[in-house]
């Protein structure tokens, strides 16, 4: 029998098809290997000596100790911080990007394709450059570090990914809702609230759900904006990692992957939905 040889657009295919694999597992692959060692057996983390979940019993222990408050536990401590400061961001950036996102879709003023413009920038901006300048300006306004200006910096970044997401749902409004609530007798905030939000609400939740993911995983800017009592879980591991490889960094980092990879995928199913017609959804 002949061998054949793959045409040219088939040759094309497995070429691209075999790079894109290899760029997934060059992406990935360190992660797969961190989760595998967060159930190595052996202190040193990249030793592998058995399966065992003790690490994770460990990390466990020490969240029921700093609870019952028999135990302080800084790396628990600095998790509790992030819960705070990715929760109070994330309803502060959900407010911020609905009424934006309205308003820019609802209204036509001056300068507004500037304004939209304006409002995207810390989502390309790099983070280290955003960091520094915050830290700038509340050195400049003379606000102490601390978790008011952490919230405030993850603010900032966090609410264009809602407005976004808004912006994408209100995209495929028909206005006649909105109007026929108000030809039944419901005043314009009567109307928003009644027609408006639910119709809102994948696009809100999956902004919230990525403003979350966003501001728990934050490093850079946090790094630039907080106080010596906020600080938060990346901060605290990036500090562990410089000191050396404990396993327990390995256990802390498995979890916070899984919470992020089920935020995210959660938001993108979502924000899928926003997308679809009110009669597909």
């Amino acid at each position: 029998m002949r061998l054949r040889t793959p045409s040219g657009m088939r040759l094309v295919n497995l070429l691209l098809g075999g790079w894109t694999g290899l760029v997934f597992l060059f992406l990935y692959l360190p992660i797969v290997l961190l989760i595998a060692y967060s159930f190595n057996a052996s202190r040193l983390a990249i030793v592998w000596e058995g399966f065992t979940f003790r690490w994770y019993q460990d990390l466990w222990g020490q969240l029921v100790a700093h609870l019952a408050d028999e135990r302080r536990s800084p790396l628990i401590e600095s998790m509790g911080n992030s819960l705070i400061i990715a929760s109070v961001t994330t309803m502060l950036a959900v407010v911020l990007g609905t009424a934006g996102g309205w308003l820019l879709h609802r209204y036509r003023f001056p300068a507004l394709r500037t304004i939209s413009t304006l409002i995207f920038i810390p989502m390309i901006i790099p983070e280290i450059i955003m960091g520094i300048s915050l830290l700038i300006f509340f050195k400049t306004v003379e606000l102490e570090l601390g978790f008011v200006t952490v919230i405030i910096s993850h603010v900032t970044f966090c609410f264009p990914f809602v407005l976004v997401a808004v912006q994408a749902r209100l995209a495929g409004l028909d206005p006649s809702l909105e109007e026929a609530a108000m030809d039944l007798g419901a005043t314009p905030l009567k109307a928003f609230y009644h027609v408006m939000v639910p119709y809102l609400l994948p696009a809100i939740i999956s902004g919230a759900l990525m403003s979350f993911t966003l501001s728990m995983d934050e490093l850079i800017v946090t790094y630039f904006t907080r106080g010596p009592k906020s600080e938060t879980l990346p901060i605290k591991v990036f500090g562990m990692a410089k000191v050396g490889l404990n396993p327990i960094l390995n256990t802390i980092s498995t979890v916070f992957i899984m919470v992020t990879a089920m935020l995210v995928i959660c938001a993108e199913w979502l924000k899928g939905t926003a997308r679809r017609s009110p009669e597909s959804s």
